[in-house]
């Protein structure tokens, strides 16, 4: 109803408004000269559609108001009308002529006119089209550039210019559209620009994730680029500096040899030829770098550059884990680790590139985050896979791998401290393989060594052996050919061996960026683990080992003493090789001097150890029979056995270079230690038969046939089978056997019992336990050898006052026995 009411006022207000205009034209007309009527009418032509209608019944309105008004008129003149209207009858012939006459020049003018007017409507239409074709022509003006610059844009795009292709849309959407936006064709172009930019972030992120991946494949190449030129330069600096000192040079030596340091299979001077041949690459030279400039470009003019950014350090630490995660087997093979290292360097050095390369894609600070991470990671890994590693070898070229690592990074401004600090973990596990190593080599040395004193025939054996080992002896070297060293061969062998370790742990040492007085301690106290460890525990099993004799072990003795004089050239070897003065505050000794002295002394008790077993086994033959009523009138075989068996033991000792004071000392002191030893174990054992709570009784026969052995012992003894004893010395080992077979022999209870404490007393070692259980032993066997001779009864009362006597003693020495137990 409304829309009803509002469109009758719109209709009411536009007819107001019509008829107005109506008004004003008819007053025009009206009032205007005919001539000037041309104008009006043509604004009723021109008005609004159906106008022309509105005014014709305008029009006829006001004639018909005319025409009443006429009436009215008329009628007030009619009578002059009919007047008027008689003259006008008379001149109506006139008026008819006229009108042929008008009609005739109103024809003729009608069609002059007609051509007129079509004239002047074909001027109109040329003129509205030309006012068309202008508007048109200036329209296109405007919507060309637009087009040429969208068709532009498609080429950009399709030739993957997306660079050029967001700012071709800058330009379109702030300079070209705004002109034309009211047309279609501009609404639909606008509309299609963001998708377009959409297209072009995620080609480009497509890109960047084809680089990505390239250069995740790329950085082994790259690492090993880089460090093979890193190496090459180290190298080349080495060989001008060792071109500068070649005066005072020093040949470096393999594991195996002296054989000239190489790196990687290339000799100095090879590796210096290629590093002149070869071009210097860097990483841009391996790896296109543009798309991570497009893209950072791109994100950037859209706006949108911190998300690329941290889309890019995102997948980069990704892939930094996955670079430092290393093989399960690396440890196995020196390529295994190549490969883990080129890796990383490959990684960093991308990104180095990038860091310079871009404005704040990466930044120091991350970088050096990746870096300290991945250094953690890096330290961990090689602790862990160089805990494996069992081959010196394998671990020296794992050394010389991190330290072109490390001077690699470094030239990139990582700082590598710590992985030099790693290197000293290395080093430690580098010297454990060694003595691994050096272990197998002595055991092979000491297995081979025949243990004889080395034989020289001619002056050029003689020249070779010291030429190996620093022997001098001026009696030796008089005497005349053949002739025979004192020390066995294995000696010059370990003295070489030594040498060849300290050759490899100084190649270990080389390229650490250390001092020479660093090199020089390190050298030394590797030496030192070697002789306190491995060569003192090799020799300690050598002498523990059961086929290692008595001779032997009095070879092993002397050659441990030539070895410690050694030790002292051994300081003036590594002296020479790093040239620090061994008068310097800081250098460590060589203290190996203990090594030898505690293998001497472990051979020393080794020879008193066989020596003493051998003893036992020649006392588990003794079969006394101890209830014999008398003895043999001899000494037992197998006791004349065991004293044969010691002569000859220690004429061995005699039999040894004597020529040389030292070795002279050295083997008399043994071989008394080594007598005295075995008598005084002579004499335990003896004593611990008589002793034995197992054996029950014992005649005095049995006494006398032991005491009968016991006197073949003390004429061994006196017979000085080793020189140097004073006096009775070596006798005294049986002195507690002696004086206790003599109370029983001569059956001097009253003179022990009497003096008894005295200092001066003839029975002065025998302990009264010792003489009470010995006595039982006696009494018990009496007893027995009176039940088996009781039919003889004239004995009957000696042995009733014999028993007597040893009840009276027994109880003497129990009292004695208590008397000891309660003051204790």
């Amino acid at each position: 109803m409304n829309t009803v009411t509002l469109r009758a006022n719109m209709a009411e207000s536009e007819s107001l408004e019509t008829i107005t205009e109506h008004e004003r034209i008819l007053q025009e007309i009206e009032s205007t000269d005919t001539a000037c009527l041309g104008p009006t009418l043509r604004s009723v032509y021109d008005d609004q559609p159906n106008a022309h209608k509105r005014f014709m019944e305008k029009l006829d309105a006001r004639i018909r108001n005319h025409d009443r008004e006429i009436e009215k008129m008329c009628n007030f003149h009619h009578q002059g009308f009919v007047d008027a209207i008689t003259e006008l009858l008379k001149v109506r012939a006139d008026a008819e002529k006229l009108m042929g006459q008008v009609s005739d020049t109103n024809r003729r003018l009608q069609d002059a006119g007609r051509e007129v007017t079509a004239q002047t409507e074909e001027v109109i239409r040329c003129r509205v089209q030309q006012r068309n074709m202008a508007t048109t022509v200036e329209k296109l003006q405007l919507c060309i550039p637009v087009l040429e610059m969208y068709s532009k844009l498609k080429e950009q795009l399709e030739s993957k210019r997306y660079y050029s292709a967001l700012k071709t849309m800058e330009q379109l959407e702030n300079i070209y559209i705004p002109r034309v936006s009211q047309y279609r064709f501009c609404q639909i172009m606008a509309e299609t620009l963001p998708k377009l930019r959409e297209e072009i972030k995620e080609i480009s992120m497509s890109d960047l994730k084809d680089f990505l991946e390239s250069i995740r494949k790329h950085s082994d190449k790259i690492g090993e680029t880089a460090m093979r030129q890193a190496q090459q330069h180290r190298t080349f600096n080495s060989a001008v500096q060792k071109q500068v000192t070649l005066s005072c040079a020093k040949p470096l030596y393999g594991l195996n040899g002296r054989t000239p340091l190489h790196h990687n299979g290339l000799s100095t001077d090879t590796a210096e030829e290629e590093e002149i041949d070869e071009e210097v690459l860097t990483a841009q030279d391996l790896v296109d770098f543009s798309p991570v400039y497009r893209c950072l470009h791109i994100y950037t003019v859209l706006g949108d550059r911190e998300t690329f950014e941290n889309y890019y350090r995102k997948q980069r630490k990704k892939q930094a884990r996955l670079v430092l995660q290393p093989q399960s087997n690396m440890h196995e093979t020196v390529e295994g680790y190549r490969k883990y290292f080129n890796q990383i360097v490959g990684f960093f050095v991308v990104e180095d590139h990038i860091l310079h390369a871009t404005q704040g894609l990466v930044t120091r600070a991350f970088t050096d985050e990746l870096w300290n991470m991945a250094l953690s990671k890096i330290i961990a890994v090689l602790r862990t896979h160089s805990s494996y590693c069992n081959d010196p070898d394998l671990v020296l070229e794992l050394k010389n791998l991190i330290v072109i690592f490390a001077d690699t990074l470094q030239g990139y401004g990582f700082p590598v401290n710590r992985l030099f600090d790693l290197l000293f973990e290395v080093r430690d596990q580098y010297n454990e393989t060694l003595l691994k190593k050096w272990a197998l080599v002595f055991r092979d040395i000491f297995e081979q060594d025949n243990y004889s004193p080395i034989p020289v025939d001619t002056e050029e054996e003689y020249k070779a052996v010291v030429s190996r080992f620093p022997f001098h002896d001026a009696e030796i070297e008089k005497q005349q050919f053949p002739k025979k060293l004192p020390m066995s061969q294995s000696v010059p062998q370990i003295y070489s061996q030594v040498k060849e370790f300290i050759y490899a742990s100084l190649k270990f040492s080389e390229s650490l960026h250390r001092s020479s007085t660093e090199i020089d301690d390190m050298l030394r106290k590797s030496t030192n683990l070697l002789l306190t460890r491995t060569l003192s525990s090799c020799l300690q099993n050598l002498i523990k080992k059961p086929h290692i004799g008595l001779t032997e072990l009095v070879q092993i003795i002397i050659n441990t003493t030539h070895l410690e004089h050694a030790c002292k050239y051994l300081e003036d070897f590594i002296t020479n090789i790093t040239n620090v003065s061994p008068e310097t505050v800081h250098t460590t000794r060589l203290y190996g001097l203990s090594t030898f002295k505690d293998a001497r002394h472990a051979a020393e008790g080794e020879i008193y150890t066989k020596l003493n077993q051998k003893i036992d086994e020649f006392i588990q033959l003794a079969d006394y029979e101890w209830g014999m009523a008398e003895s043999d009138g001899r000494a037992s075989g197998y006791l004349m056995d065991l004293i044969n068996f010691l002569r000859s033991t220690f004429q061995v000792f005699t039999h040894l270079p004597n020529n040389n004071n030292d070795h002279a000392a050295m083997s008399g002191k043994v071989a008394q230690t080594a007598c005295m030893s075995a008598c005084k174990h002579l004499a335990t054992s003896l004593m611990q038969m008589l002793l034995d709570t197992e054996l029950k009784q014992i005649s005095m026969g049995a006494i006398q046939q032991f005491n009968l052995d016991v006197i073949q012992c003390e004429l061994f003894a006196s017979s000085e089978p080793v020189p140097g004893f004073q006096g009775d010395t070596l006798q005294l080992a049986f002195i507690d056997l002696r004086q206790l077979l003599d109370l029983f022999m001569v059956w001097d209870w009253s003179t022990y019992l009497a003096d008894y404490g005295q200092p001066t007393s003839k029975y002065l070692r025998v302990n009264p336990s010792t003489a009470l259980a010995l006595l039982e032993k006696v009494n018990r066997g009496m007893k027995d050898t009176s039940k088996k001779n009781n039919i003889f009864s004239q004995f009957r009362k000696n042995d009733r006052d014999r028993q007597k006597l040893i009840e009276t003693v027994v109880k003497q020495l129990r009292s004695l026995v208590n008397g000891m137990s309660q003051h204790s």
